[in-house]
């Protein structure tokens, strides 16, 4: 396929972190493009400002990650401030270098635009009165998607009630669960874009070429794991002789291999543009070629995929109206990414699960983390375009090992209270005891620094994407596992599984000039809850607020989830001996169940959106799960429920 015969814009534009003072897109094109942006508003005090191309080629870097695959990073200074809750329309033009014409984005995505409005337009709300997050969205999940939900909301949303920003925690993309149908997507997809060829080192397959056209290895990539007896030695001592590649999970059937893959991966969650290059359903003769219950699951997985990408469109517009903000989780490379200090050592020190691991995050870095602080992140960006210039070349080794010792994936936005992102996944208190047990989510550094940035703020949305206060049975069951040896086959992620960790965070709540009023947004686990968190050895302790929405486009087993809270609640009572068993000291949590829920029940487990509004202290006034199917879920705020508050004691 020829360039000419490609969509200008493959995906995006993606509003980013925006201040007064500078705005922030991401997008995606077919070909190397300039372009130019208008902004006005219609209010009492209109706005208006011309950016030429001039000023948004000085404004933007743009990236070549395959022949007809190009990114463009807008971070535009602004001469005159933004307004602030204003509506501010935008009209980004572009023209390819080698055209004479110009074209709007929302000519060439007809559904950019809300209906009755003539441009797609952003909000700057500094003041966070209202947000949505969310994260887990698996395109294969039998039920609908989240960020639909979300578009919905915000088509039907008064200026009063628009929120200030949508907050991805986590696992917007799955590596590690790939469909077939998606995985043969992708393969399309990466031949229409031309990728160059990638060599893959250690591999049993020699190239990304081979891999993607002669041997895709469909159903069957965790056969592609080195197969070196040292590295099968590792294997057994690290998951007990359960067999599965070090990078991978139990789906880990279609792992993303390449760079290409990784990127095409993004592409398809996000736009409805690249899907309709490709060919509808799986080949007949791959299907016949399956077994029996192989070819229903991948005709099962193809109408989920088919609906999935039914709905790109709305999720194209969302993300064009709202600031984005995101960070990863595990999935977003790989499941148990750097889960124990034993798992890194084998995953790292083998060159082919050290490119797979390295791909993933070269493509977070491009395609999510940019945009959460550019001035980070442009230094990287020099090695970015060397390695996608020269895959599978020392130069693209070279990027890999920058991105890992890379150290600033967290971030703050300036937002009222400030939003502040952790990064749970790379900064690792490593265990002590063993190598095998799980690794602090956040290494005592890291914490000492979160506690700087905290001192003399009044409120705070925290981002953590696992929950800092979880469920405590789940978390006693992690605590088992890993006991046994086992903490893999649970994946003990959470912040009580390492003591150091634990007493670090705990301490940074009882320091005296910690923030009154802490939200803390998480994801993770596929079910929502509302927790309430006092200290008992404070006479005024902090509010801290444990909001959990995950799920975007995911559930939790449901008949194991109704159990797991019930059995939490009989164990887990105010006066049950259990709680001198946990690592939380002396803290007081409240569980607030949704209105209408049954005895008993004080998780949610519907895939959605969550959606936090905040008084102008920082404190939750109302949260409500905006459930995929149209429902909504509100959590009962007014009164916590005193037969499940819990001591938490050393």
């Amino acid at each position: 396929m020829t360039t000419d015969s490609l969509p200008l814009l493959l995906a995006g534009p993606i509003l980013r972190r925006i201040t007064p003072s500078r705005l922030t897109f991401w997008l995606a094109t077919s070909a190397a493009v300039q372009c130019q942006l208008q902004l006005q508003s219609d209010s009492d005090t209109p706005y208006s400002a011309h950016c030429s191309s001039q000023q948004l080629s000085e404004a933007t870097t743009e990236l070549q990650l395959a022949s007809s695959l190009y990114l463009q990073l807008i971070d535009l200074p602004l001469q005159q401030p933004l307004p602030l809750e204003q509506a501010v329309y935008y009209d980004l033009q572009l023209k390819a270098k080698q055209d004479s014409h110009w074209q709007s984005c929302h000519q060439l995505v007809h559904t950019l635009r809300y209906p009755d409005q003539h441009l797609p337009f952003f909000r700057l709300q500094p003041q966070v009165r209202q947000l949505l997050h969310g994260s887990c969205r698996k395109p294969h999940f039998n039920g609908p998607d989240g960020l639909v939900r979300a578009d919905q909301y915000l088509a039907a949303c008064s200026a009063q009630d628009w929120p200030s920003l949508l907050m991805l925690s986590g696992d917007q993309i799955y590596a590690d669960d790939v469909a077939m149908p998606m995985l043969h997507a992708i393969h399309q997809l990466t031949e229409k874009l031309g990728f160059a060829d990638e060599v893959l080192p250690n591999a049993e397959i020699q190239s990304s070429c081979e891999l993607h056209l002669q041997r895709p290895y469909y159903g069957q990539r965790e056969q592609l794991l080195p197969d070196t007896q040292a590295g099968q030695q590792v294997l057994q001592q690290v998951f007990k002789g359960v067999r599965k590649p070090v990078f991978t999970s139990d789906n880990a059937h279609n792992h993303l291999i390449s760079f290409a893959e990784v990127c095409c991966m993004y592409l398809l969650v996000w736009s409805p543009q690249c899907w309709s290059l490709l060919s509808s359903g799986l080949p007949a003769d791959l299907v016949l070629s399956l077994p029996a219950k192989q070819q229903l699951k991948a005709q099962q997985q193809h109408q989920s995929i088919q609906a999935f990408a039914a709905g790109l469109g709305q999720v194209q517009r969302l993300m064009a109206h709202l600031p984005v903000a995101m960070i990863f989780d595990d999935h977003d490379i790989s499941d148990d990414w750097n889960l124990t200090a034993e798992w890194e050592q084998t995953a790292y020190q083998q060159p082919f699960s050290r490119r797979i691991i390295g791909n993933a995050l070269l493509g977070y870095a491009l395609f999510q983390g940019w945009g959460n602080a550019p001035e980070r992140h442009q230094p990287l960006l020099p090695l970015c375009q060397q390695a996608a210039a020269h895959q599978g070349s020392s130069l693209h080794d070279d990027c890999i090992s920058a991105l890992l010792k890379f150290n600033q994936w967290h971030y703050q936005w300036p937002t009222e209270p400030p939003l502040i992102v952790l990064d749970t996944r790379t900064q690792r208190w490593r265990s002590e005891v063993s190598p095998a047990n799980p690794s602090g989510l956040m290494d005592w550094e890291s914490i000492t620094d979160l506690q700087q940035q905290l001192l003399g703020k009044k409120a705070v949305l925290l981002v953590s994407p696992a929950p800092v206060f979880g469920v405590k049975l789940i978390e006693a069951i992690q605590h088992l596992f890993t006991a046994f040896g086992k903490p893999l086959l649970v994946d003990a992620e959470s912040w009580m599984a390492h003591p150091g960790s634990a007493h670090a965070l705990l301490n940074l709540f009882r320091h005296p000039k910690t923030p009154q009023n802490f939200v803390i947004l998480s994801g993770d686990v596929h079910y929502s809850f509302v927790f309430q968190v006092g200290l008992r050895c404070r006479e005024h302790s902090p509010s801290i607020w444990q909001i959990t929405s995950s799920g975007l486009k995911n559930e939790f087993p449901d008949r194991l989830l109704q159990l797991l809270d019930r059995c939490n609640r009989w164990l887990y009572a105010s006066r049950s001996p259990l709680n001198w068993l946990t690592k939380r000291r002396q803290m007081k949590v409240t569980h607030h169940k949704p209105v209408g829920a049954t005895a008993g029940q004080r998780l949610a487990n519907s895939a959605g959106i969550g959606l936090v509004q905040l008084t102008s202290d920082g404190v939750p006034q109302r949260v409500l799960q905006l459930t995929a199917k149209g429902e909504n879920i509100e959590f009962d705020l007014t009164q916590g429920d005193d037969e499940v508050s819990e001591d938490y004691s050393l």
